[in-house]
């Protein structure tokens, strides 16, 4: 294992793009120092380490900053190369295991903000917009991926149930803190998806409990507890 000063995570405890980081370093055995930053007052280090974007996550090793969930993920791949991976081996394989976390992180996770932002029918419109591209979501998985989800590839979730369960394992805690937000009848595929995510003890011992995210996106977003 790498010596615990020698690789370094910059994040906050409810960023989801951080939760990714930590559970690949976790699932590979890697020691690290976990640094919790006040996204209001961002540490100098930071803001060193990563002055282009100035977020979390920030991954240092060794003294070298890497920033961006899905380029840490991949270099943690790269690095401790050893198993489980989180990528797949086959190049056809990994192609489609990053083009579907880009649509996951392009394209679904932006339509649940105009949700959260809205009311009335607004936000009855934006329910159906993140509900058509879950649905384009969960066709495309079982497509590529026929019988092989949640975890894609082998027994450990990987690089794309890593990605996908560090925000969706709490989805019900957005539905109770928003509204319905993933209708469980509509998206029986991607449920039962999230479920076995949840199961796994990985995410278990480290997906953040589901009262203290409910609490954190009211608070965050200014929501009002009904």
């Amino acid at each position: 294992m790498e010596k615990q000063s020698e690789v370094v995570l910059f994040g906050t405890w409810f960023s989801t793009y951080c939760i990714r980081v930590a559970l690949a370093l976790k699932l590979k055995g890697i020691q690290y120092e976990s640094i919790e930053e006040d996204l209001n007052d961002k540490s100098e280090l930071l803001l060193q380490h990563n002055p282009v974007h100035k977020k979390v996550p920030v991954l240092v090793h060794k003294g070298k900053p890497i920033a961006e969930s899905l380029v840490i993920l991949e270099y943690i791949d790269e690095f401790w190369n050893k198993t489980p991976k989180l990528l797949p081996e086959d190049p056809g394989e990994r192609a489609k295991v990053r083009f579907w976390a880009n649509f996951y992180d392009q394209k679904l996770l932006p339509s649940t903000y105009p949700i959260i932002k809205s009311s009335g029918k607004d936000q009855e419109k934006a329910i159906e917009v993140c509900s058509e591209l879950l649905k384009v979501f969960e066709e495309g998985l079982a497509r590529d991926f026929p019988g092989k989800c949640p975890f894609f590839h082998g027994d450990n979730p990987g690089y794309l149930g890593i990605v996908v369960g560090a925000n969706s394992c709490n989805y019900e805690a957005f539905n109770e803190a928003v509204r319905v937000m993933i209708d469980p009848e509509k998206h029986q595929a991607f449920v039962s998806w999230v479920a076995a995510l949840k199961d796994h003890p990985l995410m278990k011992e480290n997906i953040p409990a589901h009262d203290k995210v409910v609490a954190k996106i009211r608070d965050y977003f200014n929501i009002p507890q009904v």
